[in-house]
């Protein structure tokens, strides 16, 4: 048996259902699962042969957990800067359309980096870009998360309604409705582990009603019950996105989802900016989770989402760091932060608290990815996975009155220790399975290799 005992904490923030923090708190994690926490030491009897991390001058939060992404976008940053969604779209698809294996690994190593970094212990991808020829780019993924230790839930998303159909994408982009569900379907088969302490789990992701056909969403939506995973796209992000429904299906986004079966309690949707009250209403009612993507909202101008009335409601709500291109970074204790930001945008400055911010960040993240028996809370039984953030720096002085909230009201800062299944996945603030300066070395080579090859 592997023993690991963390603290005794600053502050071991739980984010249970009670939302209990345990000043001097300890955690103790055998064979990957938490087997206790509590207040100063771990019992002598419990603790006996433990590998012992000291928590002095931390605070203690579970993993946190992304929701969204597109992690292929982190080596095609700092283009189409002043676009809205569908212009910047335009202007990078032909980018993307020469996507192989080689830059996914590269790309995918940098953002799941970057989150580990981050105090990230969990995170999904929305993959959807599978041009022809190109190989294995759900596989390249998937290896560079097994290097970097995070646990990971792929989706294989994807498109078949290029231009000449009437879509956003350029047909080369694109593929056909029949290759899309083989290959899905052998993705699962191949790569999904049901178990709870699974490390690796796939769901099914069309890239959203203007690429993906009516048939493909519904048929996607058969299959990924069928095999019992869960059910990803984006929606309602940007109000061009709203008119192309109206215009086309005359209904609004989320009805249209709705009359596709895409809604239920295994189903999380990217974005859902622009929301009527009924849509609020129903995608609580349906258990529809949502990941909020605030800083990528805010940089394509597509608005800020209904996050404070969606959890009013009593929907599932996760935070994403989205594409790495549309968000630029891949920090989710800052994109925390930024959702507790923008929540008083409207003049509230109660709108949304630290606390409520990072439960996002966690609880809410794990309800997303249907993990909420696992992830999320610092409790015995779920797994152990932790994330120590140093408050006794710089960027912290004087916020010594409540080191919790100023986690996300002082500038965020790298964790100190990220565990993943009570493995250590970054120490000191140093990646421990890779080694960050080569990963950003290998990244640049090959995204200048992807800058000589763009279209002009």
């Amino acid at each position: 048996m592997t023993s690991l005992l963390i603290g005794p904490c600053e502050v071991v923030a739980t984010m249970d259902d009670d939302g209990t923090e345990l000043p001097g708190g300890s955690i103790l994690v055998e064979d990957g699962v938490i087997a206790w926490v509590g207040e100063g030491e771990a019992p002598a009897d419990l603790a006996a042969g433990a590998t012992v991390v000291d928590g002095r001058g931390c605070v203690a939060l579970p993993g946190l957990v992304n929701t969204h992404h597109h992690l292929y976008q982190a080596l095609t940053r700092a283009r189409a800067q002043g676009k809205n969604l569908f212009g910047w779209l335009t202007e990078l698809y032909p980018v993307w359309a020469a996507l192989d294996t080689e830059w996914v690994r590269a790309a995918a190593a940098v953002g799941l980096a970057e989150l580990a970094l981050s105090g990230c212990s969990t995170s999904t991808d929305h993959h959807y870009v599978f041009p022809a020829g190109t190989g294995d780019l759900l596989a390249a993924e998937i290896d560079a998360a097994g290097e970097i230790g995070i646990r990971f839930h792929p989706c294989r998303g994807s498109m078949d309604l290029g231009e000449t159909a009437g879509g956003l994408p350029p047909d080369v982009v694109v593929q056909d409705m029949d290759a899309i569900l083989a290959e899905t379907e052998a993705a699962i088969r191949t790569h999904h582990d049901p178990s709870p302490g699974s490390m690796l789990r796939i769901a099914v992701a069309p890239c959203s009603p203007f690429t993906a056909s009516r048939r493909l969403i519904e048929e996607s939506a058969d299959l990924a019950r069928l095999e019992g995973v869960r059910l990803h796209t984006h929606i309602a992000e940007t109000v061009d996105e709203e008119d192309f429904y109206r215009e086309r299906f005359e209904m609004r986004p989320v009805d249209l989802l709705d009359g596709m079966g895409f809604l239920g309690s295994d189903v999380w949707l990217a974005h859902c900016v622009h929301l009527s009250d009924h849509d609020v209403e129903r995608l609580a009612a349906t258990g529809t989770g949502v990941a909020h993507c605030p800083t990528s909202n805010l940089r394509l101008a597509s608005g800020i989402a209904r996050a404070r009335d969606l959890l009013a409601a009593g929907a599932p709500v996760g935070l994403g760091v989205d594409g790495s291109a549309s968000n630029d970074g891949g920090d989710l204790l800052a994109e925390a932060r930024m959702a507790m930001l923008v929540a008083r945008a409207g003049g509230d400055p109660e709108a949304m608290s630290a606390r409520d911010a990072l439960r996002l960040a966690t609880r809410g993240g794990a309800a997303c990815l249907g993990r909420e028996d696992a992830l999320g809370s610092i409790e015995a039984g779920k797994r152990g996975d932790v994330a120590l953030f140093d408050v006794e720096g710089l960027g912290y002085a004087g916020a010594e009155a409540d080191p919790v909230a100023a986690l996300l009201f002082c500038a965020p800062g790298r964790v100190r220790h990220l565990f993943v299944e009570g493995d250590a996945v970054v120490r000191d603030g140093r990646l421990v399975g890779a080694d960050e300066e080569a990963l950003a070395s290998e990244a640049r080579r090959v995204a200048r290799r992807v800058a000589e090859r763009s279209p002009a």
